[in-house]
């Protein structure tokens, strides 16, 4: 563009000179100023443009060195190849958010959340991002950046661990690890990267010398097939980092989370007395997004304030990169601090103060509006656990203790339950045309996003539907399968699915008529063997125990002419309407089922009753609640059915089911608690 600028300019110049020579001198010199004008004017525009093509391309350089790409709602802070997306500049950076009184916090969820989230979404991007308040010398020296998993995520000098010097080592008192203050102490997290191969004595080396002794693990080792955090612990036995020796003492998987126990040894110059370090490593956040509800997040945290002692250093939390994730949690766990000391919430203000601690704390509008979810959740029903010795004076306060019959305060309980919303925009392959006919009451269908999916029959559409839902279990994520009493023509599905998704446990609620009507088709065969299409089934054993029928079938799939052993479960005794007369018979059944497990292999166990939701959600919510009044001493009956009904619709269906769940859990802990030290 320049030169053809400067060509305009030449022929201009020539033009002019070949005029002035033709025409009479004395109007010559009429024609020189316009000239003049006209090649300064051009001279002037060219300068201006190539100072602008300057600028512009200087800008573009900058700009795609900060911002690699836009970041799409719900990825998590591990994008790209190894590089993490940061954040654009604010638009609207003097925009300011006050604190949010807890009287005001559930409307102004509610105004936030509408449309799709644009004013969380506005919010969020009117964070500061003080990327360019303070220097990364340290984190930017030749030595160190080996030791950062992602470039351009760094800690600030002002804010940065500093580690002890290693003798005859560079730089050996550099990691990437912030310090970041909780809500009133400071210096309460250390926020980390998670280790890599080259940094994990450092890592532990920071965990010894801060007198850390909990360490909270928000990714999984590998994601979408990539390596986010190296394992910097052994399976079982003893290993050295560095000078640090760490041994694996105990571990405990749960359904969200799994806690591990380390005996931590510091041993350079003679050994030092062990420290115990515990890791809580939560598992439940996918790898895009969320979690689907912050239930799990929320008792996680909690575990991590019981076991982290009052005396120890600060809590080191990480991720992959220490920022999303990591940041995530720490500002719950401070906003959850800010209620109980002042009444109100200030997320917006507290992240814009810890983003000038470590860079880019928070990732995305999802981590963002997540933050604000838990803290809803949590103001509106607070914390439920119970532990097994308080059940009893619980149970009193539910139920009026002058009038016994009156269950004013339960009934309370349960219809904060009915806050739980259906999701029917989630319900679309149980509601097309073709799969209606296969749900036996219409108001009960399972979700999308956890429904039980069939294999598709060749040439048959909607072949890989049946009324059932993955929920989770205690201590595994999708372990009971709930679904509807079979129909007489989804019975060969019903089957299939048992073959499809190897299970060897079937528990029965409902009696096969109930006040004159089917409430399930008779599935199995009376005796000897009956066929449903591809599948055959054979009774082998029936066995009446005091509450329950216990029948051994072997179903085989006869193309492949292959067979596997099924034991089903029939509880007698649960009316439709109503519960059982006591517990005990549910206590036994449910040990009984857990003992087929054990042996078969822990696949999932299906449940149903007759529409697969209000038996059939009690059944599970018990077997959740003692396993883990068994495990911990701790129950909630409370959050744990809430879960179950954001997992399948009207799970325990009535206040006369709920109130079932307390009772059978204070006659189990009645019955063994002589020898199982509850009380």
């Amino acid at each position: 563009m320049v030169l053809f600028l400067v060509g305009i300019s030449i022929a201009v110049n020539n033009s002019s000179h070949e005029n002035q020579t033709a025409e009479n001198p004395t109007h010559q010199g009429a024609h020189v100023l316009p000239s003049t004008l006209v090649i300064s004017l051009l001279l002037v525009i060219v300068v201006l443009l190539t100072i602008y093509c300057l600028r512009f391309k200087n800008h573009r350089k900058a700009l795609v060195t900060s911002v690699d790409k836009k970041i799409p709602n719900g990825f998590l802070e591990e994008q790209g190849e190894q590089t993490v997306v940061l954040l654009p500049r604010s638009p609207s950076p003097s925009k300011r958010y006050f604190p949010i009184p807890l009287d005001s916090l559930e409307e102004e969820y509610r105004i936030r959340s509408a449309d799709d989230g644009k004013l969380f979404r506005e919010e969020f991007n009117s964070l500061p991002c003080y990327y360019h308040h303070g220097s990364f010398e340290e984190a930017s020296r030749e030595h160190n950046r080996e030791k950062n998993r992602y470039p351009n995520i760094l800690p600030y000098d002002h804010s940065r661990v500093v580690l002890s010097h290693l003798d005859g080592h560079l730089c050996s008192d550099y990691i990437n690890a912030s310090y970041i203050d909780g809500y009133k102490e400071k210096n309460k997290f250390i926020a980390a990267q998670g280790p890599k191969l080259e940094t994990v004595a450092d890592f532990w080396r920071m965990i010894w010398e801060q007198k850390t002794a909990t360490i909270v693990m928000l990714t999984n080792l590998k994601e979408r097939k990539e390596e986010k955090c190296y394992q910097y612990w052994p399976e079982k036995g003893c290993w050295m980092y560095g000078n640090v020796r760490v041994a694996m003492e105990d571990f405990t998987v749960l359904v969200d989370y799994t806690i591990r126990k380390f005996c931590v040894q510091y041993g350079s110059d003679g050994p030092r007395a062990p420290r115990l370090v515990t890791q809580l490593h939560f598992t439940g956040w996918p790898d895009f997004g969320v979690p689907f509800s912050p239930i799990g997040m929320l008792k996680f945290l909690k575990k991590v304030k019981a076991v982290n002692p009052s005396y120890a250093g600060p809590i080191v939390v990480h991720c992959s990169a220490g920022v999303g994730r990591t940041g995530t949690f720490i500002v719950i766990d401070s906003m959850i601090d800010m209620m109980h000391m002042d009444q109100r919430v200030d997320v917006f203000g507290f992240v814009s103060r810890i983003r000038e601690q470590r860079c880019q704390l928070i990732q995305t509008d999802m981590q963002y509006s997540f933050i604000y979810q838990a803290l809803l959740e949590y103001y509106l029903y607070g914390d439920t656990e119970l532990d097994v010795c308080s059940l009893e004076g619980h149970l009193q306060r539910l139920h009026n203790a002058r009038a016994p019959h009156d269950r004013l305060g339960l009934e309370e309980e349960f219809r904060k339950l009915t806050n739980v919303r259906i999701m029917k925009e989630n319900m679309r392959t149980g509601n097309l045309p073709a799969n209606m006919k296969k749900n036996r009451v219409l108001q009960i269908i399972p979700y999308d996003f956890n429904r039980v999916i069939l294999s598709v029959k060749r040439g048959q559409e909607f072949t890989d539907y049946i009324n059932a839902s993955f929920i989770d279990g205690y201590r595994q994520k999708d372990y009971f399968i709930a679904t509807q009493g079979p129909l007489s023509h989804t019975v060969e599905d019903f089957w299939r699915m048992v073959w499809e998704w190897r299970c060897h446990s079937i528990v029965m609620l409902t009696e096969l008529k109930e006040r004159e009507q089917e409430k399930c088709f008779q599935y199995w065969p009376s005796e000897g063997s009956v066929t449903f299409g591809d599948y055959a089934v054979e009774l082998t054993g029936d066995t009446q125990c005091e509450t329950f029928t216990l029948k051994d079938m072997v179903l085989t799939y006869r193309p492949e002419k292959q067979s596997q052993h099924v034991r089903h479960f029939h509880f007698h005794g649960w009316p439709e309407i109503g519960i059982p007369a006591e517990g005990r018979g549910m206590i036994d059944i449910i040990a009984a089922v857990q003992r087929q497990q054990q042996q078969s292999g822990n696949r999932p166990i299906i449940v149903h009753c007759s529409a697969g939701a209000g038996r059939t959600g009690t059944f599970i919510a018990l077997s959740n609640i003692l396993e883990r009044v068994k495990a911990e001493g701790l129950l909630d009956v409370f959050q744990t059915v809430k879960s179950l009904r954001m997992q399948r619709p009207h799970m325990v269906q009535t206040v006369e089911q709920y109130d079932f769940c307390y009772r059978v859990v204070q006659d189990f802990v009645d019955i063994f608690s002589d020898y199982a030290n509850f009380k």
